[in-house]
């Protein structure tokens, strides 16, 4: 018999074959390959809600109308993260124009609160002036070192997600789908039963007692299960397991309600009623004409904030320019009251830092290795500080100096260069960033050098509010090119977790995020106010700028030969975005940087190992992902060596596993390629394995 050296000595000669790569997911929990589709794609955390944005595509709405139909199915089978009693948030790539508008669909404070009754209510002393207990002298001290608590009914807002969805079909969808059809999917499985998922039977699980309890009138057991198999119990209510079938007709009704009388169904009649009683019998002050005056506002619709990405891309992910033709990645994202901003700041940053020589291109280092990751988050960090003083209400965010008294705050000044220049100095590629001045001055908004910035002063401050990573997530493209991200949110598992009587949705508590005090925080508690919101979508472009020469047809123009300044226009690169907490502008910026700096392709980007920068003090349902300041946490599958790195440059880093990795959020990405032959638009796809959903093309 043969050795096994001498049949290889008697083989024919031929080349080695290389060595395959190791595939980049292997490292990952998550085996998905990427989804490809040429005529649209729907990626989110349910299987069931993609099927439903699938169904209106093929109907002949667009993008918007079909996100509307994933979230408000999202809302039937995923309760605890999203609902009509939210907040909304999205932003609308609109492929004829190019233009990426934002949508603010989040709720206010109710109009007849004050700071003053709050900060009693939660033990912050009050001088009484005889004006009555809306009023009198706060102990600003006291004021300022106490948070709202996410359990008092003066944290709870105006449901604000219902009109959330009428605006965005109204102001962005095709017009060939009605309202009624696009919540037409989530109707029927609300009535007639779905099955539940398993992280949504987790979370679910985690609300059961105060969804018992909490409520008047038992309302909470519309979102409960009846068991009868439970022994010497006639009926034991709690949450659906996994697997489970669950029916809740009470919100189907009010789905179906609002479908066919739009913001009228939800914001007056038997659902407002419903919402203000159960408000009131907490000891809350929302009002029906809360409501009334909520539905009466015109639609936020405004340009979403960009900033151009000047770090270098892999090769092969920003197209070569040619002599006429020049290409900029451009993110975009939601202006304030959404944190969007945190994620422009921290591009910014690592932008400027790149420029500056402080740190090599991100694209030359080690994926996930220490002096990567310190530079990130230390950008997270600088970026986060101005947030806490910035990120507020975009209507009574005013500015009151000597130079810009009364000014509504215009959030493009933080991104200023001679700004970001000023923030970037803080960076120390030897050390971490443990201590971060926070501006509260204005940001200057002129074209004088960085060595002549003129901020006012700097001050160290940290975010007081606590929050949970309860949100979800949807990003949907259409045949025609357009991009809908979309975010909703219940703040924390079912928000407030009250329930209207039989409307079969819960409240949200997003008034957490506001600031007892200094006076003079721009996100400080007010009656008819927004508070700081952590939601936000995100799209990324190309930016083509068309060089050229053309001539002018105007008879009157001087030089009939001159060259026209370069048209920029957005072409649709991604829609993306990652839910949870504060840690969504940072899966922003790393899966972002995955793609544009590594070359990752969607799928891989979003099951990457990614790391949390703890803001300040989050809740979450779990114990296990509390989250404390200045610590940053670190998820399996991160190499060991990086995170000693960390730790050897001065970080605090705690490894999360399991469930605890829910702190880390769940992302959804769909990338706008381009055959490399003919042209054509080919979506690619990948849906976050911490989820329960994927990415399905039409």
């Amino acid at each position: 018999m043969a050795s096994h050296q001498d049949s290889e000595a008697h083989e024919p000669a031929s080349e080695p074959k290389p060595k395959p790569e190791p595939l980049p997911f292997s490292r990952f929990q998550s085996r998905r390959s990427v989804v490809y589709g040429t005529r649209g794609v729907v990626a989110c955390t349910n299987p069931l809600a993609a099927q439903a944005g699938l169904k209106i595509l093929e109907a002949g709405g667009n993008a918007a109308d079909a996100a509307v139909a994933v979230a408000a199915v999202l809302n039937v089978v995923d309760p605890s993260m999203t609902g009509i009693g939210g907040d909304v948030f999205a932003l609308y790539y609109d492929a004829a124009t190019g233009a990426v508008r934002g949508l603010n669909g989040s709720g206010r404070s109710p109009l007849a609160a004050t700071r003053a009754a709050v900060c009693r209510s939660v033990g912050v002393p009050v001088i009484d002036d005889g004006g009555g207990p809306g009023t009198g002298r706060i102990d600003e001290e006291r004021a300022a070192a106490t948070s709202l608590p996410r359990s008092s009914i003066h944290a709870m807002t105006v449901p604000a997600g219902a009109a959330g969805w009428v605006d965005a079909v109204e102001q962005f969808g095709s017009g060939n789908v009605t309202l009624a059809q696009i919540l037409d999917p989530a109707v029927r499985l609300a009535e007639n039963g779905f099955a539940v998922s398993r992280l949504s039977a987790y979370y679910w699980a985690l609300a059961e007692d105060e969804l018992r309890t909490k409520s008047p009138g038992n309302a909470g057991r519309d979102l409960l299960k009846a068991d009868t198999t439970t022994q010497g119990a006639d009926v034991v209510w709690r949450a659906p397991r996994e697997g489970e079938i669950f029916r809740c007709p009470p919100l189907a009704a009010t789905l179906r309600r609002l479908g066919e009388y739009g913001k009228n169904g939800f914001y007056a009649g038997p659902v407002a009623q419903a919402i203000v009683e159960v408000a009131r019998a907490k000891g809350g002050l929302l009002s029906l004409e809360d409501l009334r005056h909520h539905a009466s506002l015109p639609p936020d619709i405004h340009e979403a904030m960009s900033l151009p990405l000047r770090i270098k891309a892999a090769p092969g992910v920003v197209p070569a320019s040619s002599s006429n033709n020049q290409k900029t990645v451009r993110l975009w994202e939601h202006p304030p009251n959404g944190q969007g901003i945190v994620a422009l700041l921290a591009m910014g940053i690592l932008n400027e830092l790149e420029r500056t020589g402080k740190i090599p291109p991100l694209a030359s280092m080690a994926h996930n290795s220490a002096p990567y990751l310190h530079a990130v988050i230390s950008a997270l960090r600088i970026a986060f500080a101005d947030a806490g003083w910035w990120v507020a209400d975009p209507q009574q965010d005013k500015h009151k100096d000597e130079k810009h008294n009364n000014q509504l705050f215009d959030p493009q000044r933080l991104l200023h260069p001679a700004y970001l220049a000023e923030r970037a100095l803080l960076f120390d590629p030897d050390r971490a960033l443990n201590h971060v001045p926070e501006t509260r001055g204005y940001p200057q908004a002129d074209d004088r050098q960085t060595d002549e910035a003129d901020l006012d002063h700097l001050q160290s401050e940290t975010l007081t509010a606590l929050h949970t990573s309860d949100t979800v997530y949807l990003a949907v493209t259409d045949e025609a090119g357009n991009g809908c991200s979309f975010v909703n949110s219940m703040a924390d598992l079912f928000g407030a977790r009250l329930v209207p009587q039989g409307t079969g949705f819960a409240l949200a508590n997003r008034g957490h995020m506001f600031r007892l005090g200094p006076a003079d925080h721009p996100n400080v508690f007010a009656g008819g106010k927004r508070a700081y919101n952590t939601i936000i979508p995100a799209i990324l472009t190309e930016d083509v700028e068309d060089n050229t020469n053309t001539r002018t047809d105007s008879p009157t123009a001087g030089d009939h030969d001159a060259p026209q300044p370069p048209k920029q226009q957005h072409r649709l690169a991604a829609v993306f975005g990652v839910m949870g907490g504060f840690m969504q502008p940072q899966g922003h910026v790393q899966v972002l940087l995955n793609m544009h700096a590594f070359g990752m392709d969607p799928q891989t980007a979003v099951d990457a190992p990614r790391v949390c920068v703890g803001t300040n003090v989050f809740w979450t349902p779990d114990p296990a992902a509390q989250v404390h300041e200045g610590h940053v946490y670190a998820e399996e599958g991160l190499p060991d060596d990086a995170v000693a790195g960390l730790r050897a440059l001065g970080y605090t880093v705690q490894w999360l596993r399991g469930y605890a990795r829910s702190l880390f959020g769940r992302g959804q990405v769909i990338r706008a390629d381009r055959d490399p032959v003919t042209g054509e638009r080919v979506y690619a796809a990948g849906s976050d394995g911490r989820g329960d959903g994927h990415a399905v093309p039409l």
